[in-house]
């Protein structure tokens, strides 16, 4: 049962989305520098274990700096993910970025490395959790395409535009469906398994996303999956996302 509601679709589905809500994460973000949780207070607080911190589509690791100092105060080392823009075949970013990050943060700190991944970045974590479990103590998903992807038609265009320049720039040295859910490059591959029991997993959503539509987002799994108000560019920004990650980064 679990497999089956793991599984991910090879199919784009175009949704009709609120995105023009994506507007308020400006607001989102205001609120989270005068929020307690912020700060650091009323959060569980951490050991000092690594957590890389992945972006989105059409993201780099810039806009995740709130973020990883947040983490800081609370007592992980945060790392970024090394991707300079997330607009490329996700298994070169991953052989190419993603790797090195999750080793150089294994190696600092002796011991195993949380991952946390906002959209696109969030299905990049699960997949590198799934390569290296032994390295992996969670993962935590911030609206990710889990499940397939079912996204608002502008967003589909974009990431067709994206996918034909990457063909365009490597050419042979990429598969002819890479950026598309038929591909089968090992990132994808990846996707279409069960991560291991000892890596913990949290899928964070939100039901006013509108970007993807949210129901991709889950794990299936009611012990996994938390909702939280949000838009889904704000779910980076939201105090109610950051009390849920400090609950789950200490329950490990």
């Amino acid at each position: 049962m679990q497999a089956r509601r793991q599984r991910v679709r090879t199919e784009l589905e175009s949704r009709s989305l609120p995105i023009w809500q994506e507007l308020l994460a400006g607001v989102e973000m205001a609120f989270l520098r005068i929020s307690p949780v912020f700060w650091g207070y009323g959060v569980p607080h951490g050991d000092g274990s690594g957590v890389v911190v992945v972006p989105g589509f059409l993201g780099t690791d810039h806009y995740l700096n709130q973020l990883r100092s947040w983490l800081g105060r609370i007592g992980y080392q945060p790392y970024d993910s090394g991707i300079p823009f997330n607009a490329e075949c996700p298994n070169l970013l991953m052989r190419q970025h993603m790797n090195e990050a999750i080793g150089r943060a294994y190696k600092s700190t002796g011991r195993k490395v949380h991952l946390i991944g906002h959209s696109l970045g969030g299905a990049m974590a699960r997949a590198a959790a799934r390569q290296m479990p032994d390295r992996i103590a969670s993962v935590i998903t911030l609206a990710a395409p889990i499940r397939g992807v079912a996204a608002h038609g502008a967003v589909l265009r974009t990431a067709e535009l994206v996918r034909l320049q990457i063909l365009e720039r490597h050419g042979r040295k990429v598969l002819p469906d890479c950026y598309t859910g038929a591909c089968t490059c090992a990132f994808l591959e990846s996707l279409k398994t069960d991560l291991p029991k000892r890596v913990r997993q949290t899928a964070i959503y939100t039901k006013t996303d509108g970007i993807l539509d949210w129901r991709v987002c889950r794990t299936g799994d009611p012990s996994i999956d938390f909702e939280v108000s949000a838009t889904h560019i704000g779910l980076a920004f939201s105090p109610l996302a950051y009390s849920l990650i400090a609950e789950r980064l200490a329950a490990n």
